[in-house]
């Protein structure tokens, strides 16, 4: 563009340069209309079946380059992943060599893209692919000086990833990208990397999951009964992020069973208490677990969260075995046989002593005949027959009364049953009080094997 200043002394070189730059900029026209014209005449005997160096009966060499705008998430479902891309590929076409080209000629005509030879490839793991075509077709062919050819296009596809979810969801995935020839063997077509970074991503992209922790291309061949052709793969080695499950899965769990040893602080008759705290922290716990494993595939092996909701649900589990034994030893009732050789019922005598309010009159004492309506025994204070009532081969079943005499046997008696009752509740308070560190001790060790097992 030139600008013509008015008053100026030097609008003569002005005038000059204006003519200069319309000069150069109708020669630049030119020479592209030339180009044009020039392609247009090697296309009239181009033939794009043949490959470039099929008159050599060699195989013609195509690097491969991959530019990737954004790599979508991979559903552990369907184990697959979307990927937006762009496919790079040069190659030296020698019929398009001529010497009158001497500049890079961009071709986004279909028309005309389709009228030159280009390499067949197809992505062997691809499920899904896409052409974009918004707002025109995403394809474009450059045709550089010296026959060198690049031909890149634009795609969408999914590819399948075949996950190993046994560490899930500390593990970590290689999922490939395969690029193979079609219908041209290795005898004709020799698909390479390139040798300076085949492989890039868009600096700016992240994925929600995973971090990518390196990028490996390499090759390999897939034989057919047809023959051997070229292929590369893409090698792509990602960590899954363990923000999301730490936050949703692992923290919820935990104090979901740190809640649950709050029963141990709990008094022994709180059974209400702590049978609503077992249940509720077990109900929750098994809740989690259900609502992991609907977002997972049914895979046949264990999983590193299956070890984990297992684990966290047998402490819950356990902690309510705990109350149900501590609750049994402190309402248990001790049978204590003080019957001697010579057939004196010293249990019943300690059974009867405890429900009688004093034995210091003998005109008070307990009447043990049974009726003849009853003869499973006299009932107790509660109403229920005691089975001690008439033992057969007992004095009690012939003496009408306790004798004074028989009163220090059932004192003893009655003396043992409450000292074992004691007994009993301490060992309860007791064994509440270990498990108020043995849990979570275990429950510490299984969090350093856990952890040191899936993590490194």
């Amino acid at each position: 563009m030139c600008v013509w200043v008015r008053g100026c002394s030097h609008n003569f070189s002005v005038v000059t340069c204006c003519r200069r730059h319309s000069f150069t900029a109708r020669t630049r026209e030119s020479g592209k209309v030339n180009n044009l014209q020039i392609l247009d005449e090697m296309l009239k005997d181009y033939d794009r079946r043949a490959t470039p160096t099929n008159y050599l009966n060699n195989a013609t060499t195509v690097n491969c380059e991959l530019y990737i705008r954004s790599f979508g998430s991979i559903d552990p479902n369907s184990m697959d992943y979307a990927v937006d891309l762009y496919l790079r590929q040069s190659w030296v076409d020698e019929r398009l060599n001529h010497a009158d080209i001497s500049q890079p000629l961009d071709l986004n005509d279909p028309n005309l893209v389709k009228a030159i030879w280009k390499p067949e490839v197809y992505f062997p793991n691809a499920k899904h692919a896409e052409f974009q075509f918004v707002t025109v077709p995403n394809v474009l062919v450059r045709i550089n000086p010296m026959g060198e050819i690049l031909y890149m296009l634009r795609l969408k596809l999914v590819f399948a990833c075949m996950m190993e979810l046994s560490k899930f969801p500390l593990d970590s995935q290689v999922c490939t990208m395969e690029i193979a020839s079609f219908s041209k063997t290795m005898k004709e077509l020799n698909l390479s990397w390139k040798s300076d970074a085949p492989i890039k991503m868009y600096k700016n992209m992240r994925m929600p999951q995973f971090e990518m922790e390196k990028i490996v291309p390499t090759t390999c061949q897939e034989s057919f009964q047809i023959g051997n052709y070229s292929c590369l793969v893409a090698e792509f080695h990602m960590r899954r992020a363990i923000g999301f499950h730490l936050v949703q899965s692992y923290l919820p769990t935990i104090l979901i069973v740190v809640i649950s040893w709050v029963s141990f602080w709990m008094d022994v008759d709180s059974v209400p208490g702590r049978t609503t705290l077992g249940v509720t922290t077990l109900l929750t716990v098994s809740s989690k677990s259900s609502g992991i494993q609907a977002g997972l595939p049914q895979v046949s092996y264990v999983k590193a969260i299956d070890v984990w909701m297992g684990a966290c649900t047998a402490f819950v589990f356990c902690a309510l075995l705990e109350f149900t034994l501590v609750n049994y030893l402190w309402r248990r009732r001790p049978q204590v046989e003080l019957r001697p050789r010579g057939g004196s019922n010293g249990t019943c005598l300690a059974e009867r002593f405890t429900h009688t309010p004093s034995f210091s009159h003998p005109s008070k004492a307990t009447t043990l005949i049974p009726s003849p309506g009853d003869p499973k025994g006299v009932p107790d204070e509660g109403g229920s027959a005691s089975p001690c009532s008439a033992l057969p081969g007992s004095s009690d079943s012939k003496v009408g009364t306790i004798s004074p005499g028989q009163d220090d046997k059932a004192l003893v008696a009655a003396q043992v049953v409450r000292a074992i009752k004691q007994s009993n509740k301490i060992r309860a308070r007791k064994i509440d009080e270990y498990c108020r560190g043995i849990f979570p001790l275990l429950f510490g060790l299984f969090n350093i094997s856990y952890w040191c097992y899936y993590m490194l």
